[in-house]
């Protein structure tokens, strides 16, 4: 029986980030939403075994997919797998659904799902409205991050 300060062995692991999309687009809001899995793909995902590189969100018949996300097949599982990148459901209420189809269709804004996380036993999705940044924000934005850190290391070096 585990003592009362011990940490549980079942705890969840950290979100699942999709770093290259705060690269590529300005992220002008963002949203939770609940995501529809199997149990495998559950498994899977407490693991960390999953990538959201690649992936966006569409609407289609008034609901929200994300499409193209990469879930790793859960190892102990025998015959009931689940297929690798499918399209999953995005459970969100319908009067939100609605205004991110709104604005995802004016020009150069993008539904991109930023990270994967539990929360309360139950996995969640942050889905991002973006507009897709330009080369030279790009290197500017670099640029920024060089000067910031060299000067950090200056100053360390001062102490």
């Amino acid at each position: 029986m585990a003592k009362k300060g011990d940490k549980k062995a079942s705890e969840a692991p950290r979100s699942i980030q999709n770093r290259r999309a705060r690269f590529d687009y300005a992220i002008l809001e963002s949203h939770e939403a609940g995501i529809s899995l199997v149990g495998t793909e559950v498994k899977s995902l407490f693991l960390g075994q999953g990538h959201l590189n690649d992936a966006y969100c569409k609407v289609a018949d008034g609901e929200l997919f994300l499409v193209n996300a990469d879930i790793e097949p859960y190892d102990k599982a025998s015959v009931f797998q689940h297929e690798r990148r499918r399209d999953r459901k995005l459970l969100m209420h319908r009067k939100e659904i609605n205004t991110l189809e709104r604005k995802s269709l004016e020009k150069g804004l993008a539904l991109i799902p930023l990270a994967l996380y539990f929360k309360n036993g139950r996995v969640k999705v942050e889905v991002g409205l973006g507009r897709g940044k330009a080369q030279y924000d790009k290197r500017e934005k670099i640029a920024q991050d060089d000067a910031r850190r060299e000067s950090e290391r200056v100053r360390n070096l001062r102490l």
